[in-house]
């Protein structure tokens, strides 16, 4: 549930970071260049009731009929909201780690190189810097950065700071102990062929059970090979992908969903295979089973968030269909709860789905949020938005005598004349958050 709220919310690049994190730690998904012909590649895979009751859940949170129905009460709202809730804003790496490393015992040098290195971080969370670089950079000796490494390698996200994805695999399993263990050994010398699921080849090597190495990889696909993949990277911040483009082709308006910035995902083929050929090793049987219904969730997320962003788009499209055509000065009041109900779902399913997300217009670039406003009441009974107001107070501003600006009053009146009832307040209100200047500074003198 968390995953799929997580998976909801989360905007194109970031969406794209999470998913290759799950194929990392997924060894039954791949990604391809179409998505597969068949909705649910594994129909035939038996569940368990655990596993029904989880779909159910997933299901229930997304489901167009629950809103409005008899079925949802105020405490399936607050569980919801609890959900909702629980997912936490995320932050840069750096500055994460600079957090963690202002609490430190290090002194002013192992400081000053631990800088460095977080600042050296990829996206993985990974240095890939060498270490004689970093200490002519910090100005250090090369022993203060071996030991800002060593403290940095202690951190959260468990694993970040290391070189290799040996190096990050082991620093997890020594965070749980078991890095001396049989799941040690084999990050250490058999990695490669853990990727390939030679299982009989590793125990043989190891000298113990097929199943003990089973156990072991079931523990190592819980690691994590990206721990900073999770985390908002600089370079990042500022980049805007609309996922949804809205545009007018031969009279009529139509809704394009950007499904190039979802990684397209499937279940591998051989692992379907090995599925039905491990016989009566139950515990390769059962990992398998695992990793695959943990990947059909994954990509029946995916699908489902793209559904509900079409889904509110079209209601956006369906109630600003005015501003589409004409532009800003047409945007009408809407709330969240209004497309909410139409598109069944609950009004902080919207508030998720809609958060960081871009729309590509006629009008230009705009955040999904920006179509969500409150409004008054004009003289002719249509609602007008707060954005449209501001658009007339600017528009207003903009035709004023520079020798003699409109002061509030003034403009407050002309808004009225225009149809527009707001109080004097509000346009001062309005007249800050745009950046505009009260009447005496905008004021100029005759040349």
């Amino acid at each position: 549930m968390q995953q799929s709220l997580h998976l909801l919310q989360a905007p194109a690049l970031e969406l794209q970071s999470l998913v290759q994190q799950e194929i990392a730690a997924n060894p039954v998904l791949e990604e391809i260049s179409e998505p597969p012909s068949s909705s649910d590649e594994m129909d035939d895979l038996p569940q368990t009731a655990s596993e029904s009751q989880r779909d159910d859940d997933w299901k229930e949170y997304f489901s167009q009929s629950n809103v409005g129905s008899s079925r949802y009460t105020s405490e399936d709202a607050e569980k919801r909201q609890f959900f909702f809730d629980s997912q936490s804003e995320g932050i840069k790496l750096s500055d994460h780690l600079s957090q963690q490393l202002a609490l430190s015992d290090g002194d002013s040098e192992i400081v000053s190189a631990g800088d460095e290195i977080i600042g050296n971080l990829d996206e993985r969370g990974f240095l890939k810097v060498p270490l004689e670089e970093i200490a002519m950079s910090a100005q250090v000796p090369y022993e203060k950065v071996l030991k800002a490494l060593e403290i940095i390698q202690t951190f959260e996200p468990s694993g970040v700071g290391a070189r290799t994805l040996q190096e990050c695999l082991l620093i997890q399993l020594k965070r749980i102990r078991k890095d001396q263990d049989i799941e040690g050994m084999i990050i250490r010398d058999y990695l490669d062929d853990l990727g390939h699921k030679r299982y009989p080849q590793i125990a043989k090597s190891l000298k113990v059970a097929t199943e003990r190495v089973v156990e072991a990889s079931q523990t190592i696909g819980h690691l994590n090979p990206r721990p900073g993949a999770a985390y908002a990277s600089d370079e990042k911040q500022n980049i805007v992908v609309p996922e949804i483009v809205i545009r007018k082709e031969e009279d009529q308006w139509v809704i394009l969903i950007n499904d190039e910035v979802i990684p397209k995902l499937k279940i591998k083929d051989e692992y379907k295979d090995l599925l039905g050929s491990t016989g009566e090793d139950r515990g390769l049987r059962d990992y398998l089973k695992d990793k695959i219904r943990s990947g059909k969730f994954l990509i029946k997320c995916l699908q489902q968030r793209q559904q509900t962003l079409n889904a509110i788009a079209q209601e956006v499209l369906k109630r600003q269909q005015e501003f589409f055509e004409k532009g800003v000065a047409q945007l009408k009041p809407l709330t969240m709860n209004q497309v909410a109900e139409v598109v069944g779902v609950h009004e902080t399913t919207v508030s998720r789905a809609v958060s960081g997300k871009y729309v590509m217009t006629p009008h230009g670039v705009f955040e999904m949020k920006y179509f969500f406003t409150t409004g008054y009441l004009g003289q002719d009974g249509q609602l007008i938005s707060n954005t449209s107001v501001k658009d007339k107070i600017r528009e207003i501003i903009s035709r004023e005598n520079a020798i003699k600006p409109l002061s509030d009053e003034e403009i407050t009146k002309i808004l009225g004349e225009q149809g527009v009832q707001v109080a004097r307040r509000t346009v001062v209100k309005y007249r800050t958050a745009m950046g505009v200047l009260p009447s005496h500074l905008r004021k100029q003198s005759k040349s």
